[in-house]
């Protein structure tokens, strides 16, 4: 019976995600606010609840995620991508102080203390990047010219992550400097080797995984993702960081395959990602830190637009280009609940929990729809400048009339005032 109940709510819950997503398609719209809302339909507090399925949505988010970026990691090289982050290093502190601010004033301000703070920070700061992938692809901006070092400041919050997740653990726990220390060099370390092999045995892996047998190839590529994903989380490294990274070692017909393999799985469990956010969130937390959640999620909107802003520019792409990246940077998620559920599970603050789910769900929903609108935006831009710059006609310039009589001195016109027509 137990069985047969999970069976219902797992169909009941995926055929209401084809449903949604026909009514995107219908509409040109993300799907990713209806998935959101989805969840908190389903969810503790919703219409319906879910009473046995949870565990499982649960880790189909993980993969969801760990599927999303080890989808972007194959778009590019391990070249590409040491050039990329050394070029773009002042993006990423820039992102740091721009997009961290807000949060770490907020707790201050709110009177939270210094530890909630640092939450805060990390909360306010941390772009989702299972979001920002789906709104890449689904938006058709891979192949743009902002998407590489759209990519970088995604790659350098991930790392930053992988530093910032063990001092604020430490720091929730109390525990001292040495403790610190201990678990950032193991972070630091996983990171350092899964690069290594990356970049210096990316053939050995392909060799590893290639198959001329596309079932074979199919399951040797995700349980090789999984599995570095999984490890790299066990050493306090991001899941996300790992599966990136095993995509970057891929390269070439190999990894066109791969790709062609596992965009139905990645779709599947992006969109149970989605759904499992939603469920998380109780509908009836969220009222009391609305107002204070809607000012950061401004202040958000901002500051990770002139992060995208500056990370395009840099890179020497045009108006419509650094719009689209800032508004793909807009949406949070993943990290950000992690770290709000690291904070109210150490005791930090009771209200930080609501206030950062309904903050992360308002930018959840906010993102994608600004995205699709940047390029109207932008269009209109071009126009009204265009407009500005164009010359005037015969009828635009004014015509300066002077009566016949007029006579003029070498100090000055002594005759009627002319008059402008």
């Amino acid at each position: 019976m137990h069985a047969a109940v999970q069976l219902i709510e797992l169909g009941a819950i995926i055929l209401a995600l084809g449903l949604l997503g026909a009514v995107s398609v219908r509409f040109s719209i993300s799907p990713i606010p209806l998935y959101l809302i989805a969840g908190l339909a389903f969810g503790s507090g919703g219409i319906l609840p879910l009473t046995t399925s949870e565990e499982f949505v649960s880790i189909g988010a993980e993969v969801g995620v760990i599927l999303l970026l080890f989808s972007l990691g194959l778009e590019y090289t391990a070249s590409e991508l040491v050039g990329t982050l050394r070029t773009n290093a002042p993006t990423g502190l820039a992102d740091i102080a721009l997009n961290a601010a807000p949060g770490v004033a907020a707790a201050l301000l709110l009177g939270w203390g210094p530890v909630a703070a640092v939450a805060m920070g990390g909360i306010t700061y941390v772009t989702s990047s299972g979001i920002t992938a789906k709104v890449i692809g689904d938006l058709g901006w891979i192949g743009n010219r902002e998407t590489p070092a759209l990519l970088s400041v995604l790659v350098f919050e991930d790392l930053t992550m992988a530093a910032y997740l063990p001092i604020l653990t430490a720091l929730l726990a109390g525990a001292g400097l040495i403790g610190g220390a201990t678990t950032l060099a193991v972070a630091a370390a996983t990171i350092t080797v899964i690069l290594y092999i990356a970049l210096r045995h990316g053939k050995l892996v392909e060799r590893f995984v290639a198959s001329p047998s596309e079932e074979v190839l199919l399951l040797k590529v995700l349980g090789l993702t999984l599995l570095v994903a999984g490890i790299a989380q066990r050493l306090q490294v991001s899941a996300a960081v790992g599966a990136f990274l095993v995509g970057i070692a891929l390269s070439g017909t190999l990894a066109h395959t791969a790709q062609k393999l596992l965009t139905p799985l990645r779709d599947l469990f992006a969109a149970v990602f989605f759904v499992f956010f939603g469920l998380r969130t109780d509908p009836g937390d969220l009222p009391p830190v609305l107002g204070v959640a809607a000012l950061l999620a401004a202040a958000g909107i901002f500051t990770k637009m002139a992060t995208g802003w500056i990370a395009a520019r840099r890179a020497g792409v045009a108006t419509t280009g650094r719009l689209r990246a800032g508004a793909a940077l807009i949406p949070r998620g993943e990290f950000n609940i992690v770290i709000a559920g690291l904070a109210v599970s150490a005791g930090t603050n009771p209200r930080l929990g609501p206030l950062a789910a309904a903050y992360v769900l308002i930018l959840a929903v906010a993102g994608p729809v600004l995205a699709r609108g940047t390029e109207p935006l932008a269009a209109r831009l071009r126009k009204h400048r265009a407009q500005r710059r164009a010359p005037q006609t015969d009828d635009d310039v004014p015509v300066i009339t002077r009566p016949a009589h007029t006579t003029h001195t070498a100090t000055g016109d002594t005759g009627p005032t002319p008059t402008v027509s």
